[in-house]
């Protein structure tokens, strides 16, 4: 512990900096816990479309869509999505999971579906390209 102290002492710059750094993972992982909706891998996805008939949303714009989308994916962009939508109106129950390109916009979509009610919301954790990365099939078109 003593050396530690020195270290300190000796290094204001590196020891805020170690605090900074640590308050900020601390910070990000305690808000991860509570907001209210979950990362899912591809595997857990693939359970979840199997077992639950989850409501797979991709969120990607609607050429990347074509592209190549999960099977049974229904297209919408984030600006687009109503929690009492007709799309949405019978799944507040159900899973719904949402697919981004890469796992990060999706996280909006998902808490404004969190603060309308919904239970059981996931993010495709890593977006479309871990889907890929799994060597999951997509589908093309529409």
């Amino acid at each position: 512990m003593d050396r530690l102290l020195d270290f300190a002492q000796a290094n204001p710059l590196l020891s805020l900096a170690l605090l900074g750094l640590t308050l900020a993972i601390v910070y990000t992982e305690i808000r991860r816990l509570f907001r209210g909706y979950k990362a899912v891998s591809p595997a857990q996805l693939t359970e979840l479309i199997n077992r639950e008939d989850a409501l797979v949303l991709d969120l990607r714009g609607q050429g990347d869509y074509e592209k190549g989308h999960i099977i049974g994916a229904k297209h919408v962009l984030p600006s687009q999505i109503e929690p009492e939508g007709k799309l949405l109106a019978k799944a507040k129950e159900s899973p719904v999971v949402l697919v981004d390109a890469a796992g990060i916009t999706a996280s909006a979509a998902a808490e404004k579906l969190v603060k309308a009610g919904f239970k059981r919301i996931g993010v495709l954790d890593g977006g479309i390209g871990s889907w890929q990365s799994a060597g999951l099939p997509l589908a093309k078109g529409r």
